[in-house]
């Protein structure tokens, strides 16, 4: 399948306009779609000139989720084991910096990983894992 490439990814947020302002306002993407109201908002940002976006939707909207579910979704949000991203940066520790000195919660700080790549952690405003790379 050459050419095939990935077009959006989906994060769920539990407040539409705090996640706005983490993904636009601390990591810098641009804002390509806002649509829907109030909690009920599916808004695509991505970091300037990138192909693919991020979906931040309503978490268990599906007609097809049960309340069980739900909850389970809620729950696992709420610890931060739902939803994961790796973003990738050639300056990590100066970004790790901003994105700290911005409160966001900090899941793991600046490692050199035994199987060599250095990474660090954050929690964005819904609890889902953001991971950065160290690019090159």
């Amino acid at each position: 399948m050459n050419g095939m490439d990935i077009y959006n990814t989906f994060l769920p947020h539990t407040d539409p306009d705090a996640s706005l302002a983490f993904y636009r306002d601390v990591l810098g993407f641009e804002v390509r779609l806002d649509v829907g109201q109030g909690t009920m908002r599916w808004i695509t940002v991505a970091p300037k000139g990138s192909a693919t976006g991020i979906v931040l939707h309503p978490p268990a909207v599906d007609p097809g989720i049960t309340e069980d579910e739900r909850r389970t979704i809620a729950e696992m949000m709420a610890k931060g084991t739902y939803a994961t991203i790796v973003l990738s940066t050639p300056t990590l520790d100066e970004d790790f910096d901003r994105i700290a000195g911005a409160g966001a919660e900090v899941v793991q700080e600046p490692t050199d990983q035994p199987y060599g790549l250095r990474d660090a952690a954050f929690r964005d405003p819904a609890g889902n894992q953001v991971r950065l790379n160290q690019a090159g």
